[in-house]
């Protein structure tokens, strides 16, 4: 991973709480930059847009537009995002669904406290995801 290069991420979550906790996890890691925060699909996509960041982590379950929809329509105004599906569930429908519709990736809620830190997991997964 390129040291000087931050990785820039938007979170998408309807709990304020969980949205905290993730902002919290990824500060905490030098080469991440959470640049905003949003509480439904709708509002995710809107900053998306309008934001270009480099990686989405968008919960599945999202009110005014679910995550399916709204990953959709963020990876087709901003193919360049990778989206990273977000969710308390391990369905294996569910996860084939969202990487058919383009995801770079399925988080399930209890990885994000995997040792040997409490943020490794998110933040290795949006290394991964980007490339970098």
């Amino acid at each position: 991973m390129n040291p000087t290069k931050r990785i820039t991420v938007l979170i998408a979550e309807d709990h304020q709480i969980v949205r905290e906790g993730l902002r919290t996890l990824l500060r905490a890691e030098a080469d991440l930059e959470v640049v905003g925060e949003a509480g439904s699909g709708r509002q995710a996509v809107e900053l998306a847009i309008q934001l270009h960041p480099a990686v989405v982590v968008m919960e599945i379950a999202m009110p005014q537009l679910n995550g399916m929809e709204a990953t959709r329509q963020i990876l087709k105004a901003a193919p360049a995002t990778r989206v990273l599906i977000l969710s308390a569930h391990s369905d294996d429908s569910c996860v084939e669904k969202v990487i058919a519709l383009g995801a770079a990736g399925y988080l399930i809620k209890r990885s994000l406290s995997l040792p040997p830190s409490p943020s490794y997991g998110a933040a290795r997964v949006i290394s991964a995801a980007t490339g970098l």
